[in-house]
């Protein structure tokens, strides 16, 4: 991966979305990270992502950088809001959304809000549906470190820091407050959705009922992944990406 990427700023009263881009060329590819994360997440997908696409990598409100903890964070219909005022703002049609965790229920947002600009999601291990109090659901984290890719857990408590608890809560509130159920039937984007099989924070039951209730949507499972799919298993979650938008393009 490219180091050095210009960090770029989309800015609204009251949020920043902070982004950075990989390729010049080839149809938008917007990347979302999901509760305590940042851009760091993709770094094993976006050289492989790159090769054909212009690529995004998104930092939200209150995320990813060093003083993000002084920002606030949004909650997954607001962020969903600011990301589809960048898109307008960017002139961007033709979107494919892929979001983990958090960053997939704001995709599904997203996409519900500007199916005009918005043609495919990929939802890894979105939280959509899971539906818990946030400190049952953190009880989970320790497990979830476990079965993902132990040396990875730096990056993820580094990240977490720069968020700061307030932001953590308010986000993880939300959007376990927030369910995208009666979305589901509407979305007209292509999707495909891919879970880790031994995701302990949002079980893989949860991904093949999401791609159930969403029309035509494609469902991949990782057996040796765990939540951070596309960190634990990338070479798989790389293919398994590029098959789908490549089914996408006109022939």
């Amino acid at each position: 991966m490219k180091v050095g990427v210009k960090v770029q700023e989309f800015r609204v009263p009251g949020a920043r979305l902070r982004y950075r881009q990989w390729g010049h060329s080839g149809p938008p590819v917007v990347l979302i990270h999901g509760l305590s994360g940042s851009w760091r997440w993709w770094r094993r997908n976006v050289g492989a992502l790159s090769r054909a696409h212009r690529v995004y990598v998104l930092d939200l409100s209150g995320y990813g950088h060093t003083l993000a903890w002084r920002q606030r964070s949004l909650g997954v219909r607001a962020d969903a809001a600011l990301i589809v005022r960048w898109l307008e703002a960017q002139e961007m049609t033709h979107v494919t959304l892929i979001g983990h965790s958090m960053g997939g229920h704001i995709a599904l947002h997203a996409a519900a809000l500007a199916p005009e600009r918005v043609d495919a999601l990929v939802l890894a291990c979105a939280s959509g549906l899971l539906r818990e109090h946030p400190v049952r659901a953190a009880l989970h984290l320790p497990r979830a470190a476990v079965t993902g890719r132990i040396s990875f857990l730096p990056v993820v408590l580094a990240d977490a820091g720069r968020a700061g608890l307030p932001n953590l809560w308010r986000s993880a509130s939300r959007l376990l407050r927030d369910s995208v159920q009666e979305l589901l039937p509407g979305i007209r984007a292509r999707t495909l959705v891919i879970w880790g099989a031994r995701d302990a924070l949002v079980p893989a039951a949860l991904g093949r009922q999401l791609a159930s209730a969403i029309p035509g949507a494609q469902y991949v499972e990782l057996p040796r992944a765990g939540h951070v799919v596309m960190v634990d298993e990338p070479a798989p979650f790389n293919r398994a990406v590029l098959d789908f938008l490549a089914a996408e393009q006109p022939t």
